[in-house]
C-alpha cells in the first residue's frame, strides 16, 4: 500500500507528510475540491476540469472511458482533508476553504422552465454573475434558446427583456443560438437599437456582449450582417469611448474585433469612428483587450481611410508611432508591428520616429524571440523598411544576418 509522499513545493510546511490518498493523482498536490467521477476515481476539481478541456475522454487513473463529464463532490473526503489541515495547523498547514459548488443543473432547469418572469430572470442572472462554474452549468442550448426567446420576443416587457439580455450577456450564445439572432432580421435590429438608442448603459454594455457572442460563434457571412445593421456598429464604437467604464470598453472591443474579422465590416468599422476610437484607447494605454485592440487596429489599417484614422485616434503620427511601439511586446506585439507597417510605411520621418521610439530593439527581439512565424514575418518587413532610417554608425543598420529566414 503507498506511503505518504512529501507535500508539494509552495506550502511552507517543512517536514509534513500528506497521506497519498488527500492528493490528486493528475497534479500529486492536496486536493482543495475533491470531485468524483463516472469511474469512481476521485480528483481535484481544478485537475480533472483541466484534463476533460483538453479533450480527453478517459479516466487518467484506470484509462477506462468516461460515461459521462459529471463531477461528484466528494463532501467526506474533503471534510477529512480539511480535518487533517487543522490537525498540522501547527506545523504550518492552511486549512483548505470549503470550495463553492456550481450551480444545480435541476435548479437552472426548474428555473428556465418556469417560463418568462423576473424573479426566475433575476435568479438566474445571480448565479451567472457568481461563478465561471456557474455560467458553465448555464451555458447549455435548452438555457440559452429560452433566453433568446425572451430578450427577443414580442409578447415580452422591455423590463423583462433586458433581463433575459443581461443573463445572454454573461452565459453567451453556442452556433445554434447566434444562428436564431443572426437569421432574424428583426433581432439583429433590436440589437443595432438597444446600442444606440441613448438607454441605461448596463444595458448597451449587455447588447454590445452578446453582439460579440454572436459574431464569435458565427461565420464571416453572419458576421457581415451584424455589422451592416444599423445601429451596431456605431454603438460598439461608443462602447469603446466609455473610458470611463471598463467592461464597456472590453466589450466594445471584443465585439468590434470579432465584427471585422469580415472583410465587409472593415470599412463600415472606419466610417464609424471604431479605428480613430480604438487607437486612442491604445494610446492612452486603456484598452482593456490590448491584444485584440491591436488585432482590429491593424486589420483597420488595410481599409481605406482606416490608416489616417489610426494615426488621428492616437494623436498625429509620433503619437501612433509611440503607442504602437511601446505595444509591441507580448502576445499584441505581432499585430502592433503589423500596424506600424501601415502607419509608417509611406512616411520617412515616421520612420525615423519609430527607430527613435526604439523600435529596433523590440524587433529584433521578435525575430530572435520565441514569436510565431508569421510574427517573424511582419517583424522582418518592418526591419527592413526602417533599415534606411538608422544610424550609419549603427553596425546593425549594414548587416543582413537578422533578415535570414527562420
Amino acid at each position: 500500500m503507498p506511503g505518504s509522499v512529501p507535500l508539494a513545493l509552495g506550502l511552507d510546511t517543512a517536514g509534513v507528510q500528506v497521506p497519498w490518498y488527500f492528493r490528486c493523482p493528475i497534479s500529486l498536490e492536496l486536493m482543495a475540491d475533491p470531485v468524483t467521477v463516472s469511474t469512481g476515481q476521485t480528483y481535484d476539481r481544478a485537475s480533472i476540469e483541466s484534463w476533460v478541456a483538453t479533450g480527453n475522454t478517459t479516466c487518467p487513473v484506470t484509462r477506462a472511458p468516461l460515461a459521462d463529464f459529471t463531477l461528484i463532490p466528494n463532501h467526506t473526503l474533503r471534510r477529512l482533508i480539511q480535518e487533517w489541515c487543522v490537525a498540522h495547523r501547527s506545523m504550518g498547514v492552511e486549512r483548505i476553504p470549503t470550495p463553492k459548488q456550481p450551480a444545480d443543473p435541476d435548479l437552472v432547469r426548474s428555473l428556465v422552465a418556469q417560463g418568462p418572469g423576473l424573479p426566475a430572470l433575476r435568479r438566474l442572472r445571480a448565479l451567472a454573475r457568481e461563478s465561471d462554474k456557474n455560467r458553465l452549468v448555464m451555458a447549455t442550448h435548452e438555457t440559452r434558446a429560452a433566453l433568446v426567446e425572451v430578450a427577443f420576443g414580442s409578447g415580452a416587457s422591455e423590463e423583462l427583456q433586458a433581463e433575459a439580455m443581461s443573463v445572454l450577456a454573461l452565459v453567451g450564445l453556442g452556433e445554434a443560438e447566434a444562428v436564431e439572432v443572426v437569421g432574424r432580421e428583426e433581432r439583429v435590429a433590436r440589437l443595432g437599437k438597444v446600442l444606440t438608442a441613448g438607454g441605461p448603459l448596463e444595458a448597451r454594455v449587455n447588447a454590445g456582449a452578446v453582439v460579440e457572442a454572436a459574431a464569435s460563434a458565427s461565420g464571416a457571412e453572419a458576421r457581415a450582417v451584424l455589422g451592416g445593421a444599423e445601429g451596431v456598429m456605431e454603438g460598439l464604437v461608443a462602447l469603446v469611448e466609455e473610458k470611463a467604464h471598463a467592461r464597456a470598453v472590453r466589450v466594445g472591443i471584443r465585439g468590434l474585433f470579432a465584427l471585422c474579422l469580415a472583410k465587409e465590416n472593415r470599412p463600415r468599422a472606419v466610417s464609424a469612428g471604431a479605428a480613430s476610437a480604438l487607437a486612442r484607447r491604445v494610446a492612452e494605454g486603456g484598452a482593456g483587450e490590448p491584444e485584440r485592440a491591436l488585432a482590429a487596429v491593424e486589420r483597420l489599417c488595410r481599409a481605406e481611410g482606416g490608416r489616417d484614422a489610426v494615426v488621428a485616434g492616437a494623436g498625429g503620427g509620433p503619437a501612433a508611432v509611440t503607442a504602437l511601439v511601446r505595444a509591441m511586446s507580448g502576445r499584441a506585439a505581432e499585430h502592433a508591428a503589423g500596424a506600424l507597417v501601415a502607419v509608417v510605411g509611406g512616411s520617412e520621418a515616421l520612420q525615423v520616429e519609430a527607430v527613435r521610439a526604439g523600435a529596433m530593439s523590440q524587433l529584433l527581439l521578435m525575430v530572435q524571440g520565441g514569436c510565431s512565424e508569421r510574427a517573424k514575418r511582419k517583424a522582418q518587413h518592418l526591419l527592413k523598411l526602417l533599415r534606411s532610417a538608422w544610424p550609419t554608425t549603427d553596425c546593425i543598420a549594414n548587416s543582413d544576418d537578422f533578415l535570414q529566414p527562420y
